[in-house]
């Protein structure tokens, strides 16, 4: 009887020790997911650090109307987000050779971002000079970097994104 209950406590001793044991090495490994995931301090150009222009509050404006300095100019990191969307992570290219556009999804796909200007107007023909990308509801917070094409031309909108500089 003596050597039974003392293989019933072998038993559970094995048991527990296999246990934690298992239970550790997935604490572990989820340690090492969460640093990898981790992105860290956004790094902003030092272009960020000049008062918007003319042409920027003109874009901003357009999209924000009355909610303009409530909803951007009073937050100082909003103004700095805007910034860098603006001057460092939209670029438009021009790809003429067809081997070299990839697929991607169009411009006329994007939802317009009118929630504070209910009838913003997508323009009717696209000028890269003038495009402004605050008024479409690009994902700017998505990881990678993004591709759109511009329905009918061969103008692509690339979009960087926020940690590029880390």
């Amino acid at each position: 009887m003596l050597l039974c209950a003392n293989l019933t406590f072998m038993r559970a001793l094995f048991f527990n020790i296999v246990f934690c044991a298992l239970l550790s090495f997935s604490c572990f490994g989820q340690n090492d997911n969460a640093k990898k995931n981790t992105l860290g301090v956004i790094k902003f150009n030092t272009n960020t650090q000049t008062p918007f222009s003319s042409n920027e509050l003109s874009k901003l404006q357009e999209v924000y109307g009355a909610a303009l300095s409530t909803e951007i100019l009073d937050r100082p990191n909003r103004v700095l987000g805007i910034k860098e969307i603006l001057r460092n992570r939209v670029s438009i290219e021009e790809i003429s050779n067809p081997n070299q556009q990839k697929p991607c999804p169009l411009l006329s796909e994007i939802p317009l971002f009118d929630a504070f200007v209910s009838n913003l107007k997508r323009d009717q023909f696209f000028d890269p000079n003038t495009f402004n990308p605050l008024k479409y509801n690009f994902p700017f917070l998505r990881r990678g970097y993004q591709m759109y094409r511009v329905d009918q031309t061969n103008y692509f909108i690339l979009i960087k994104p926020q940690h590029y500089n880390n």
